[in-house]
């Protein structure tokens, strides 16, 4: 045996997702843990904000049609996957009763990535392609840097870009698209 090989690792489990540093976000994709750091403030401030502009009309009813649970950063369960991303909804008809759980093996209905430079490249590929996998019908990606949003629908399992905004650009897109708000809502001023 070559003296630099090493034993083949063992694929990682959901322990190795629990026993995580606090301070990461830990994801399993294909028997390998992914950790990320928790993200930069412009980040975080365009995944709340987002939350803040869905939440009242979607979840609270609130100026819009409600029937939806909207998350930050749900622990999804999809098959042998663990996923985290930075928002989800469900649409209350799929999930009548919110879960008393720490996770959810009910794919969402909508799924939004906040990109950053540490998670573009997992975000774009590997957690795209499991969305799609499993069925998840929306797909919005977030870019704080360009200041964009790329929303993308699932048809015959495929993405498809239905949209593509930038800076203060009004947002009205599927499945959303019974309110109407501005894209810089989720930049600082």
């Amino acid at each position: 045996m070559n003296e630099h090989a090493r034993p083949p690792r063992s694929p990682a489990t959901y322990q190795d997702v629990l026993d995580a540093p606090a301070h990461m976000v830990a994801e399993l994709v294909g028997g390998a843990l992914h950790l990320h750091p928790r993200p930069a403030f412009p980040h975080a401030l365009a995944g709340s904000s987002l939350g803040v502009e869905l939440g009242g009309p979607f979840q609270k009813g609130r100026g819009g049609p409600g029937g939806w649970w909207i998350i930050d950063e749900p622990e999804l369960h999809l098959g042998p996957d663990v996923l985290v991303p930075d928002l989800a909804g469900w649409r209350r008809e799929r999930m009548p009763t919110f879960p008393d759980a720490p996770w959810s093996d009910l794919a969402p209905d909508w799924v939004c990535e906040v990109l950053s430079p540490g998670t573009r490249g997992f975000d774009l590929t590997d957690k795209r392609r499991i969305y799609a996998e499993s069925g998840v019908a929306h797909l919005w990606l977030v870019d704080p840097t360009p200041r964009t949003l790329e929303a993308f629908a699932l048809q015959e399992g495929r993405w498809v870009l239905i949209a593509a905004l930038k800076d203060d650009d009004e947002v009205s897109v599927p499945p959303f698209e019974a309110i109407t708000f501005p894209l810089s809502a989720l930049w600082p001023d």
